[in-house]
């Protein structure tokens, strides 16, 4: 009825680039209990899919929680059983097992990506029954666990953890033969997408492909499914390029037989040129801000589609063009409103919380998968599978996911550690600096210009660094919290700074992007330009003009 659809939270389809009509949406009440040290314990009901340390969720917890269960049940018709029932998680933190009707049907590790599982054999016509439980041990080191406290409270830049179920769960009714997955590469030079779709199907069948632009037909082809996989490539005339500020996307529906999917990708480049970037051939002056994705109300979780495409609208209107996605693995359709309005963001993932001397196949196979699922989003335009790692962390192993990366995904530079520290691999060197000074700011990296290399911030570390990826985090609180260095004390005084430290880097040559600490407070951390709640700390027309101010690097 419209009533239960109505009470359904976050009722959007979650995966905007690969969409079929058949699905249903699983998030709303479930019975749920949880352990904080003591065994579990019955809590009656949570919403899915906020956390139970969340508000939302009806649980509002913030210990540490240690597993979860959830259950509930779900109807199938006749004709959602007639083909595969496939039962997707957006993403459940950390060690998820899944059981249908009593029976297992499937285990994750990793609490940031995305996971299926054919649920087929297991459902019948009639009331079904799911129970999923999570195991999560945030503070033991054994698992990332990005910006999520490791102390009973929030401190520092550590904030409220994150258990269990916290991106939609959902049902999707596919025919007997279906796409699962596919990758599209673009050749802006030759005009051309290339198109590589793995298939559950028998031998013989065909997958036809169909672009449009704007409504309009543009291409179409088909090819034959060979062990599993479909191939082909499309000539795309004329192509109109994805870019900064313009969020052009072709719209593409693959075809199997019975099974039609509605997807769509961008027609865009980024080469590396001398630690350089370039989008489309073109010098584009990276004007980003950290996005850490978290909320007052949902914590990892959005309490609803609309804060995902405000999060971009607020930061636009600041000057900046895009983000770097910080410690977290965003959801779809947060990354499927950047691709709509040209907006460049940098995908990371949340190793902090993860010891060194740990076992790392779960953090490299999960970071894989974050490379996989989002590889199709023209705005994700390079990788960084580690932030911040000490002197001694393992250099091997950061060389060995830089490596893997590469391999999954030719087409982005990598970054092999943010800041602090690199291993030598990558392709970009990056620095963070929170000198709160714009005159020695601005001399240290005139020093790339007049020596071609200089000191980080952090001693030891040198280099010809040409992507300023952390500085600024001036902070602004009437209530208490911290931001970097003594904070202003007028906002005349912050805006000053803040124009000095960005003209600093907007003037360099060598220089071709930074990234301002940060979008929004979050928790205890006030250096954000908005509050934790989104309202504008300063006005926002100044920040703006101070942030698009030509810089030396762009083309004219």
């Amino acid at each position: 009825t419209e009533l239960n659809i109505m009470s359904i939270p976050r009722q959007e389809y979650p995966r905007p680039q690969f969409v079929r009509e058949k699905w249903k949406n699983l998030n709303g009440s479930w019975n749920f209990a949880y352990d904080t040290g003591d065994g579990l314990k019955n809590a009656g009901s949570i919403t899915v899919p906020f956390c139970p340390e969340s508000e939302l969720s009806g649980i509002g917890d913030t210990r540490f929680i240690y597993t979860v269960r959830y259950e509930r049940e779900f109807e199938l018709a006749s004709d959602e059983v007639a083909g595969r029932a496939l039962l997707h998680f957006g993403a459940c933190d950390y060690l998820t097992q899944v059981f249908v009707n009593g029976k297992p049907a499937g285990t994750h590790r990793g609490g940031y990506t995305s996971f299926c599982f054919d649920i087929t054999s297991f459902v019948h016509e009639g009331t079904n029954v799911l129970t999923v439980t999570a195991d999560d041990d945030t503070a033991g080191g054994r698992q990332p666990s990005g910006k999520q406290s490791q102390r009973n409270e929030s401190h520092g830049c550590y904030y409220t953890r994150t258990t269990g179920i916290w991106q939609t769960v959902w049902l999707e009714f596919v025919p007997e033969s279906y796409v699962v997955r596919a990758k599209y590469i673009t050749d802006i030079k030759n005009g051309s997408v290339s198109i590589d779709a793995d298939c559950i199907c028998g031998e013989g069948a065909v997958l036809e492909c169909q672009v449009s632009f704007d409504g309009t037909a543009v291409a179409s082809g088909s090819a034959s499914v060979c062990s599993g996989h479909a191939k082909l490539t499309l000539p795309i005339p004329d192509p109109k390029l994805w870019e900064p500020g313009n969020g052009r996307l072709y719209d593409l529906e693959l075809c199997l037989g019975e099974d039609v999917v509605k997807s769509y990708f961008g027609m865009r480049s980024v080469a590396v040129r001398d630690g350089k970037m370039l989008i489309n051939g073109k010098k584009v002056f990276q004007r980003l801000v950290l996005d850490q994705g978290f909320y007052p109300d949902g914590i990892y979780t959005a309490p609803d589609d609309a804060a995902l495409e405000n999060d971009i609208k607020l930061s636009m209107a600041l000057g900046f063009n895009g983000a770097r996605l910080h410690q977290k693995v965003f959801e779809e359709r947060f990354l499927t409103y950047c691709d709509k309005m040209g907006y460049i963001v940098w995908g990371e993932y949340p190793n902090w919380g993860m010891s060194p001397d740990v076992e790392h196949d779960g953090f490299t196979d999960e970071w894989l998968e974050s490379v996989r699922r989002d590889f199709n989003h023209p705005s994700v335009i390079g990788w960084c599978p580690f932030n911040e790692t000490e002197r001694d962390f393992d250099k091997a192993l950061v060389r060995h996911v830089v490596e893997a990366t590469q391999n999954s995904d030719p087409t982005r530079p990598v970054i092999d550690t943010s800041g602090w520290f690199h291993s030598g691999s990558g392709d970009i060197l990056d620095t963070h600096d929170y000198d709160q000074n714009p005159e020695s700011f601005k001399n240290r990296y005139d020093r790339l210009v007049d020596e071609g290399e200089t000191q980080s911030a952090f001693p030891g570390d040198t280099g010809h660094f040409t992507f300023v990826s952390e500085y600024g985090g001036i902070g602004w609180s009437s209530d208490g919290g911290w931001g970097y260095g003594d904070m202003p004390k007028t906002k005349d005084e912050l805006l000053e700074r803040y124009r000095g430290l960005t003209d600093a880097l907007l003037d360099n040559p060598e220089l071709f992007g930074f990234c301002y600490t940060q979008l929004t407070d979050v928790e205890q951390e006030r250096n954000g330009l908005y509050t934790y709640d989104r309202k504008p700390k300063f006005d926002c027309e100044l920040i703006r003009r101070i942030n698009q101010r030509r810089a030396a690097y762009e083309d004219e």
